[in-house]
């Protein structure tokens, strides 16, 4: 075998062995490893980036947000939007530090981003707008039933894609759910009921209203 054919030999072997795991140590398995990870990584992240930056310049309902967080006197754009790696089992989320996170391991396409941009933004008008304390579960409840009820994460596709197809008050029935999953997680909050208490407390004041929306989106 001449050096030529070697080096080509020799390279084949070796993606074969990345790929299948044949012949390689469990040093070499486990920088293989990491290399995918990161990789993958890398490819999540960039196409979250893609995605935001398209978003904010082409979907109705983020550059309606944009705009009207520009109005209450808080701008967000690509710096206060960065694509992260998020442990927990979530799409995004709002700091009261002015950033909204969104998690490029937990989304799903392109729509799903928009859905959870409009969603954080939400939480960031009204955080700037109405001076939320976070650990009152009663306002954690208001935002979370605004920003579910307007950014589109009950709308009949979203739900259908999660099982949970109904024909009876689907809406307010995805809201009140999704309300009161995330004022679960409050450490002010003791248990299941306890967030279902306040979001029912609040409910029919917060879904009416649709600020900065004239209607539901």
């Amino acid at each position: 075998m001449d050096p030529e054919e070697r080096k080509t030999f020799d390279t084949w072997s070796k993606t074969l062995a990345n790929f299948t795991g044949l012949g390689l140590t469990d040093a070499e398995k486990k920088e293989r490893d990491m290399k995918k990870a990161y990789d993958k990584d890398l490819k999540d992240c960039q196409q979250c980036e893609k995605w935001r930056n398209e978003l904010l310049k082409t979907s109705p309902i983020v550059r309606f947000m944009s705009e009207s967080l520009d109005k209450s006197g808080s701008h967000f754009g690509v710096d206060s939007m960065p694509c992260m790696k998020c442990d927990e089992m979530r799409s995004g989320g709002f700091s009261t530090d002015g950033v909204i996170q969104l998690c490029y391991n937990r989304l799903f396409s392109k729509g799903h981003l928009e859905t959870t941009m409009a969603h954080e933004m939400v939480h960031a008008y009204d955080h700037v707008n109405y001076k939320l304390d976070w650990y009152n579960l009663e306002h954690h409840a208001c935002t979370e039933i605004r920003a579910a009820s307007l950014s589109g994460d009950c709308s009949w596709f979203q739900e259908m894609l999660r099982g949970n197809v109904g024909f009876l008050k689907q809406h307010q029935t995805c809201v009140k759910r999704r309300a009161a999953l995330s004022v679960r997680a409050n450490p002010n909050c003791k248990s299941d009921k306890h967030a279902e208490a306040a979001v029912n407390k609040v409910f029919t004041s917060c879904f009416t209203d649709t600020r900065p929306f004239d209607e539901i989106y």
